[in-house]
């Protein structure tokens, strides 16, 4: 199903005010829907690798497997469409590749990245993500997270020790419980749902989350949404506004119109009778 014709996307960056270099990296493909950001970590310029990386590695591993898939169809053991099975396989074997590389390289030790990625099929989205890295829905003009922080203010918060105010104040904003690269193995979370008429999702790095709350995200977003390019640069602007203490990376998507899943040359044939 090539979507070129259904998604409006913009993807901007930016290094930051305060950061030599830029670890962060993205790709959009209208064509496959898919959308993907990562935020790299790593001494000298491990992080960006290790990002890079992450982003190659899934974007090749769904070209080549997505066409593959047969549509509508659901995985009987995790009741996942086989659509999130494909992303949470695709973000493994890139968690394997950044492991790997770190083995085989010592001045990759020790790097990491988060990742973030939604692919739309059928009327419907899914996201697989590792990190702290965040989707956005904006829907009915409010903004709803979507993903669930992997950071130790998260899992403070989660477990009742802090409120959210309180962690963010007493925790280091940038230490995440799980990236990709770490260990050989990663555990993926997945969510899917329906896409509904002018939704608008939000991929970004905590470049943007450190420094502009969901409030700021909202009324920016609210502001320029018939023009996501000036959008994101507004948001890009804000975070640097306030300090830009790191790499800023925002990709925004919305479909124009619905994308059921293409029927079957079987279907076809019978649906004429």
């Amino acid at each position: 199903m090539d979507l070129t014709d259904i998604l409006e996307l913009a993807c901007n960056s930016d290094v930051g005010r305060k950061r030599a270099y830029n670890e962060d990296s993205s790709a959009i493909d209208a064509s496959l829907g898919l959308l993907a950001i990562a935020d790299g970590m790593g001494g000298y310029n491990a992080g960006e690798v290790a990002s890079a990386v992450s982003i190659s590695t899934i974007v090749k591993y769904i070209r080549q497997q997505l066409p593959q898939l047969q549509a509508q169809q659901i995985d009987p053991v995790s009741g996942f469409a086989l659509e999130s099975i494909l992303l949470r396989e695709a973000i493994q074997e890139a968690n394997f590749e950044i492991f790997r590389s770190a083995k085989e390289n010592p001045k990759f030790k020790g790097m990491g990245t988060t990742i973030l990625v939604v692919l739309f099929y059928d009327n419907h989205f899914t996201v697989a993500h590792v990190g702290d890295s965040r989707l956005y829905l904006f829907r009915n003009e409010r903004l709803e997270k979507v993903t669930n922080d992997h950071s130790l203010i998260q899992e403070l918060v989660d477990r009742g020790l802090y409120t959210q105010q309180e962690a963010e104040a007493k925790t280091p904003s940038n230490l995440v419980t799980r990236a990709l690269g770490i260990s050989e193995i990663v555990n993926v979370d997945l969510f899917e749902d329906a896409v509904l008429p002018d939704d608008l999702f939000l991929l970004c790095t905590d470049g943007l989350t450190d420094m502009v709350d969901d409030a700021e995200i909202s009324a920016t977003i609210n502001s320029h949404s018939d023009n996501l390019n000036r959008a994101a640069q507004e948001l890009i602007d804000l975070a640097n506004s306030r300090g830009g203490k790191d790499n800023i990376s925002v990709i925004l998507g919305r479909p124009t119109a619905p994308f059921p899943a293409s029927t079957g040359w079987f279907d076809k044939i019978f649906s004429r009778n």
